[in-house]
């Protein structure tokens, strides 16, 4: 028994040295990241205790929750959130989990006047104090006022909802100062939000991300829709810093979205047809155009599985152009089409990485976001100090 119980934590300790040694590499020489760090349900653990639980999480945008009462359902690292509009319309996170029997409380996204739990109706209140408990005034001991849903640290950062469950993060706008004013000519606070929805993919989670992070893939993955539009030579790459990483296309955009819309007086020369693509650590991952922006927040649901929110919109300009509605529409089928190809390349990956003989490659110097992701997941989870002697331009 003692040798089964050895056998996980020695795999585990190997995967780690393993990935330290291969985020040791200078870039010139980086490798990926190898098998075990995808397909490791240890290491999959730690990266829950040591990433999701102390990280800022991002579960889409606060425009979706408008009016009080407005709530999105979150399970981050185990422990089930709901984020809500309360009666005086602030944004509040909260646990997600019945005071009485622990049940689940809210499912999904909606409207609610309160929170009441479907196994005993217990109700609270959208501040979280509770509002009712049937039957529990002859209870010995129990007093209503002694009940109310523990809060979860939730801040909003350029119309972004974040959730974290470390009480000593520091906050999400102190973390995202410098790619805020990197990206303040966009304006992508006033963006509006089209359209939201959630999947689950058979893949791993950082499959999906670093899938995000290089547009390496785009000519041959996408081909039949963004692909032939995608100049690999014009791409610029810089080193990332420490809580997110970045890359930028300058280019014509295959979508009149893709560039400034005539109205937009704030982008002017390159910054009307660049394109920034961000991710900032560990699971929130932004298309960022002139015209319009796409986005993914993800979360494991297993060694193979990932959930992924996923939305977009358009800038104001084009939101309010007459053709708004078609925008959004020809906007909504692309990323429809593009997803499906890059589900299909993930979930190949994912089978790879399974592989007995399956081994990491070099990397391109394309792909210098995928190296940056991994120094930081290796100082996650393996302990490694990162270096950022580098400046990013």
């Amino acid at each position: 028994m003692k040798q089964l119980e050895e056998r996980p934590v020695k795999l585990l300790d190997s995967t780690l040295s393993e990935l330290a040694g291969t985020a040791a590499r200078p870039f010139p020489d980086a490798r990926a990241m190898p098998p075990g760090v995808y397909t490791s349900e240890a290491f999959l653990a730690r990266e829950l205790e040591k990433i999701f639980a102390q990280d800022w999480i991002c579960i889409g945008r606060s425009a979706s929750l408008k009016k009080p009462g407005d709530y999105i359902t979150y399970d981050l690292a185990g422990q089930p959130v709901v984020v809500l509009r309360d009666g005086d319309n602030m944004l509040r996170a909260l646990s997600n989990v019945c005071l009485h029997r622990m049940s689940t409380l809210l499912e999904g996204a909606g409207n609610t006047r309160s929170i009441v739990c479907r196994y005993h109706a217990w109700t609270y209140n959208l501040d979280g104090s509770l509002r009712g408990a049937p039957f529990m005034k002859e209870t010995t001991g129990f007093c209503k006022e002694d009940y109310r849903l523990p809060s979860i640290r939730c801040e909003e950062w350029l119309g972004w909802i974040y959730i974290t469950l470390n009480a000593q993060a520091p906050a999400i706008g102190e973390t995202l100062k410098p790619l805020e004013d990197m990206i303040a000519q966009y304006g992508m606070e006033n963006y509006v939000e089209c359209f939201r929805e959630t999947h689950v993919w058979d893949t791993n989670w950082k499959v999906l991300a670093e899938n995000f992070m290089e547009s390496y893939h785009l000519p041959v993955c996408h081909a039949a829709t963004v692909g032939p539009y995608s100049r690999l030579e014009e791409m610029e790459c810089p080193p990332g810093l420490r809580a997110f990483n970045y890359h930028w296309i300058t280019k014509d955009a295959s979508l009149p979205i893709g560039n400034a819309h005539p109205n937009n007086t704030r982008l002017e020369g390159k910054w009307r047809k660049t394109t920034a693509l961000l991710a900032i650590y560990p699971s929130h991952l932004i298309t960022l155009t002139p015209g319009y922006f796409w986005y993914l927040c993800l979360h494991p649901k297993g060694v193979g599985k990932v959930h992924m929110v996923f939305g977009g919109g358009l800038s104001p300009d084009f939101i309010d152009d007459p053709k708004g509605l078609d925008y959004i529409t020809t906007l909504k089928t692309l990323l429809d089409e593009v997803n499906v190809e890059d589900r299909q390349c993930t979930e190949r990956v994912f089978r790879g990485l399974n592989a007995e003989k399956a081994a990491p490659g070099h990397l391109s110097y394309l792909e210098r976001p995928i190296y940056d992701f991994m120094q930081y997941i290796a100082e996650r989870t393996a302990g490694i100090e990162r270096s950022f002697a580098v400046a990013a331009e």
